[in-house]
């Protein structure tokens, strides 16, 4: 492609509405326009870079024995409603598009698609010999972000492969699972980026286990917390590990004892010189189910730790059947307004006991009666502690479960694992930390959408059993951006070269010279008819910025019809070393076809 003749503009200066380098750069090099609020048009640039990361999961979809298919981005809501996930996009998450069509029947702009590939399961899977079966869809998906921002990183519209696989038992999930696994270190180590695998929440998706794959990147939304014996990795959220040991108690009696201004743990720790590890801190929560019941739920843990609400919010989808509920639609720490909808009296804030009296919730429809009360196991075994006393100004000392304090029914894994713990599986390791960019997202998702719609086969023995399920993501317009947040310097974009969208860019530095623009055109072609795709910056510019444009659009290897002309060479620039090579004219398309083949047979071989 000649530059003079595409559809391109770079910008000088950073969009003022983009926040982390990628966004600012593929804005800058002409790459993406914002069309609206987390919508963006793909120019012809991101568009091949796109094109580039697509076929690379092709094959690796292909390869793994899963068969292509394009599935409706329209989807109607009774299948949602069939799997019990309708309110759950539309009013918890709040990410579903949902509309009416003109029968007044409602539909929604699919952000992922089980529904709809069990249906055809359902459909057409009757038997085991069927089994078992693999399809994916490279799709534009929509998702209603409450604050779409970063470019595509957290878009409202983007382009994503999904895939579902149907098995027959745990084995045979077990073993597609880890086929995906494979296929998407692949893609990863072939768009040549560095990443690591993570254990995951499955969230909304549900299933019994899963994993991400993190790009590593500064900006990453998502921590990883790992051991350096690669053993363990896990996004933050879903991570496990040991608390440090708690310190002996300085407390051998019960007593109540005055503590004005203590309403933060640092300061009651500091009034009675006590660790943190040695109290009870209580965290108020208001969770509201699918059926619209609202909880009061307490959960208590020890002081130096703090809740991780993903977890806490898996503990009460388990406990919602008690509630008549099946899923978790809100969950947050009920403000003061809040607290006027239900409470009796004003709460010792900053004061609160395990043993807090249900007393301060008065009877409202909608409102279950009494605190659910949780403790975390960080304070199941704590002796002689320090917690509050139910009244403000006051905690109290050597305080025990079972004696002064009741132990609450539920004791639950809900704390936070920080950099610096201990780990599980080895305590002489500790976690570390890394920000990652989620690009894929693999799930086991057992038979939570089959039996909830009804997708059986038919198995050895005759017996009708619900399909297993499992769904594998990747975001290609999102793994095509944190490509550039992983690999950029203060000049622009610096592509891998597998996904670059041109191989090479040929510069001319004076369109006037005829020998420049000889060996230039002459080059263009050859490159081209050799499988090297190469740009030609024919443009009636400054040599300077051209320069400045090739290294902004981050084109992997750049060619100079310069001043080594007259010795018979040009000069070739790799943009992500910045090494300045002289190669006489004759050896330039065996060259750069020996380093783009070395580069891709080295990602494929790691």
């Amino acid at each position: 492609m000649r530059l003079s003749q595409m559809l391109f503009l770079t910008l000088r200066d950073d969009p003022a509405d983009a926040e982390i380098p990628s966004h600012k750069l593929l804005l800058r090099a002409g790459y993406i326009r914002r069309i609206g609020s987390g919508v963006y048009a793909y120019l012809p640039l991101m568009w091949r870079v796109l094109q580039k990361v697509s076929q690379i999961v092709r094959e690796e979809m292909n390869a793994a024995g899963a068969q292509e298919c394009l599935l409706p981005q329209l989807q109607p809501a009774d299948l949602w409603k069939e799997s019990g996930r309708w309110d759950t996009y539309t009013k918890a998450e709040g990410i579903m598009f949902s509309l009416k069509d003109r029968r007044d029947q409602e539909q929604a702009l699919g952000p992922t698609h089980e529904e709809v590939i069990t249906t055809i399961a359902r459909d057409m899977i009757r038997s085991y010999r069927q089994l078992p079966q693999l399809l994916y869809q490279i799709q534009t998906k929509f998702r209603d972000e409450i604050r779409p921002r970063f470019g595509l990183m957290r878009g409202r519209e983007f382009i994503m492969k999904d895939a579902y696989s149907f098995n027959v038992d745990e084995e045979s999930l077990e073993k597609t699972y880890q086929d995906m696994h494979i296929a998407y270190s692949n893609i990863l180590r072939r768009s040549g980026l560095a990443f690591r695998d993570v254990q995951a929440d499955s969230g909304a998706i549900g299933g019994s286990a899963s994993q991400e794959f993190m790009v590593l990147a500064e900006a990453g939304e998502d921590e990883v917390l790992y051991t350096k014996d690669g053993q363990y990795a896990a996004n933050v959220e879903k991570a496990v590990s040991l608390p440090p040991d708690a310190q002996p108690s300085a407390f051998t009696n019960y007593e109540k004892r005055e503590t004005p201004g203590t309403e933060t743990i640092e300061k009651v720790c500091e009034f009675l010189k006590c660790s943190s590890t040695q109290l009870v801190k209580n965290v108020l929560y208001e969770t509201i189910f699918d059926n619209g019941t609202s909880v009061l739920v307490l959960v208590s843990i020890r002081g130096d730790q703090e809740v991780n609400d993903v977890k806490l919010q898996n503990e009460l989808t388990k406990l919602a059947p008690k509630y008549d509920a099946k899923t978790v639609i809100k969950l947050a720490v009920p403000d003061t307004e809040a607290q006027a909808k239900w409470a009796s009296k004003p709460l010792p804030l900053g004061y609160i006991a395990p043993d807090v009296a249900d007393d301060y919730i008065k009877s409202v429809k909608n409102i279950a009666p009494g605190f659910l009360r949780l403790v975390d196991k960080t304070a199941t075994d704590l002796k002689n502690f320090v917690t509050g006393a139910n009244e403000s100004g006051y905690h109290v000392v050597g305080a025990n479960w079972g004696e002064q304090v009741k132990l609450p029914e539920f004791a639950v894994d809900v704390r936070k694992a920080r950099p610096g713990d201990r780990a599980k599986h080895n305590p002489e390791q500790t976690l570390e930390s890394a920000r990652g960019i989620e690009v894929g997202h693999i799930f086991q998702l057992g038979t939570k959408y089959s039996i909830a719609m009804g997708a059986t086969f038919t198995n050895e023995q005759g017996e009708e059993k619900p399909l297993l399920m499992g769904c594998y993501g990747v975001g290609v317009s999102r793994l095509a951006q944190a490509a550039v947040e992983q690999s950029y310097d203060k000049d622009g974009i610096i592509w891998p070269v597998a996904i670059a969208p041109y191989h090479a860019i040929i510069t001319i530095p004076n369109i006037n010279d005829a020998q420049q623009v000889e060996i230039a055109e002459k080059l263009y072609t050859q490159l081209n008819q050799a499988g090297v795709e190469t740009l030609l910056d024919d443009r009636n510019e400054r040599a300077g910025v051209k320069f400045k444009d090739a290294d902004l659009i981050g084109i992997p290897y750049r060619i100079v019809t310069g001043r080594a002309i007259a010795n018979g060479k040009v000069e070739v620039v790799e943009r992500k070393s910045r090494k300045s090579h002289e190669i006489a004219i004759a050896d330039v398309v065996s060259t750069l076809n020996q380093w783009i083949q070395s580069v891709n047979s080295e990602q494929r071989s790691q």
